[in-house]
């Protein structure tokens, strides 16, 4: 009688040592968790310790107190709500503004490889004018009220927006236009299923970069000229020498920047969840 054949060996699983997306963007939440803690954990000790002077650096565990004071406590907690609803507004329809424009200026130029090569070098000389320089000119135009707040953010995220765009609308498969106009496809259908799947991730990426720009920026602005917002209301009670206040605002708005930059992975992961970086590594 002979022996049975030897079972084949298991095939190794492509899975294995491949972390899935998910559990990739939990650790990077947790890391991201840890560092908070420890440079709360820094601010902390270099205040009690007095290491910097607490009249300048308060402690963290006494901010936090403020912050909540900030938020919801009258009559402070009325003027933030108000200010936040300045920013955010400007935030907004400057970021609007860009993306609108940004897109279509975008997908013209990048349509045609001669308006490109033409029009680089116009992009390159008006792309690193700071925003910050063009607000005397903002407030010339528009005086200190919200609508400078608007065109500087969205001077600022246009050029992020247009060369994304650009850059995708150039990396459109020239094979697979030439397929498409092959079969017939009009221009509606070939923007529906070519050029709008190659250009949406450079957008997203656009996108996600000019909304954290676009709040930098407008806070610049309202603590500069003092134009409506919570940059406003840091720079008046930095006047008045409130040092818990200014710092219980400043950690307000890099929450606000992070639930902004959050919300925008989120979107992003929404809108390209057909694309391979968006992909759980465990399809694989």
């Amino acid at each position: 009688m002979s022996a049975a054949p030897a079972a084949a060996p298991a095939r190794p699983s492509r899975r294995a040592g491949r972390p899935g997306f998910a559990s990739t963007r939990i650790g990077t939440a947790v890391l991201g968790i840890l560092g908070i803690a420890a440079f709360a954990a820094a601010w902390e000790v270099a205040s009690r310790a007095e290491l910097v002077p607490s009249r300048y650096l308060p402690p963290f565990s006494t901010i936090v107190v403020d912050v909540g004071r900030v938020v919801g406590t009258r009559p402070l907690a009325g003027e933030f709500w108000e200010a936040l609803g300045m920013t955010m507004t400007g935030w907004s329809i400057g970021l609007a503004v860009s993306i609108a424009l940004g897109v279509v200026l975008g997908v013209l130029i990048g349509s045609s490889r001669i308006v490109r090569e033409y029009s680089a070098s116009t992009i390159e000389f008006l792309r690193p004018i700071p925003s910050v320089g063009l607000i005397p000119v903002a407030i010339i135009i528009f005086g200190v009220r919200p609508s400078a707040t608007v065109f500087i953010v969205a001077w600022a995220c246009f050029w992020i927006v247009l060369v994304h765009v650009i850059s995708g609308v150039a990396d459109i498969d020239p094979v697979g236009d030439a397929t498409a106009r092959s079969y017939g496809l009009g221009f509606l259908r070939r923007a529906k299923h070519l050029v709008w799947p190659t250009v949406l991730p450079y957008l997203m990426t656009g996108v996600r970069l000019s909304a954290t720009v676009a709040l930098v920026v407008a806070l610049t602005i309202e603590i500069v000229v003092g134009a409506p917002g919570i940059g406003k209301m840091i720079a008046l009670y930095q006047s008045a020498g409130n040092v818990e206040v200014v710092y219980a605002l400043a950690l307000l708005a890099g929450v606000l920047g992070l639930v902004i930059n959050l919300a925008m992975q989120a979107l992003e992961r929404v809108l390209l969840s057909w694309h391979p970086s968006m992909r759980d590594g465990s399809d694989a």
